[in-house]
């Protein structure tokens, strides 16, 4: 009879413990997404993601499904602005996690000229991420991304076409041609201040 109780005892403990591991998993699990966007490692990030991954903006209504390929081919583009991703706030609610992140690189410092921040959740399929959807935006100025972005477009279009096309795909190499438009029109910028403002 002890054995029994005993037998009962252990086997409620280790239940107990798997549960919890589990909880701690997904809470975990997310803080190294965040974690391998932040230092662009695509080889780590495969082994958190499902065999596919959605990825949703709630307030555009935008969906997009990714196989893994082609979520490192976008993280591959991602890593060529040198971004910085930092956790700010980070739960775990029930079989979710929900996170606020901020989001600066520069693509966006010359875009939005400041970080973003936005709150949004991730989920799971068997301890792997098959989703992540950004609920709301707490810091996007999206008409001065967007105005800052059509300057540059008409920069480029007037001054180097051969770059022409930057914004089509989010991959390595337009990732590359998008970086050398910003370097080009910044130094042209640079270029236009009058000396007496640089020098103080």
């Amino acid at each position: 009879m002890n054995k029994i109780i005993l037998l009962l005892v252990v086997t409620v403990t280790l239940l107990g413990c798997k549960t919890s591991e589990k909880e701690v998993d997904k809470l975990e699990l997310a803080k190294r997404y965040y974690k391998f966007l932040d230092s662009s490692d695509t080889s780590s990030m495969l082994t958190l993601l499902g065999d596919s991954i959605v990825i949703r903006e709630s307030e555009d209504n935008y969906e997009e499904r990714f196989s893994k390929k082609g979520y490192i081919n976008w993280l591959e583009w991602d890593a060529i602005f040198e971004p910085t991703y930092k956790i700010i706030e980070i739960e775990q609610d029930s079989e979710m996690v929900k996170a606020k992140i901020s989001k600066i690189d520069k693509r966006l410092f010359f875009l939005h000229e400041e970080p973003m921040v936005w709150n949004e959740i991730i989920q799971f399929d068997n301890n792997k991420i098959t989703r992540v959807e950004r609920v709301k935006y707490e810091v996007f100025d999206i008409s001065r991304f967007v105005k800052n972005r059509e300057v540059l477009v008409h920069w480029v279009d007037k001054n180097h076409p051969e770059l022409n096309g930057f914004l089509e795909a989010q991959t390595k190499s337009v990732a590359m041609k998008y970086l050398k438009a910003l370097e080009l029109f910044q130094n042209k910028k640079q270029r236009t201040i009058p000396f007496n403002v640089i020098v103080r």
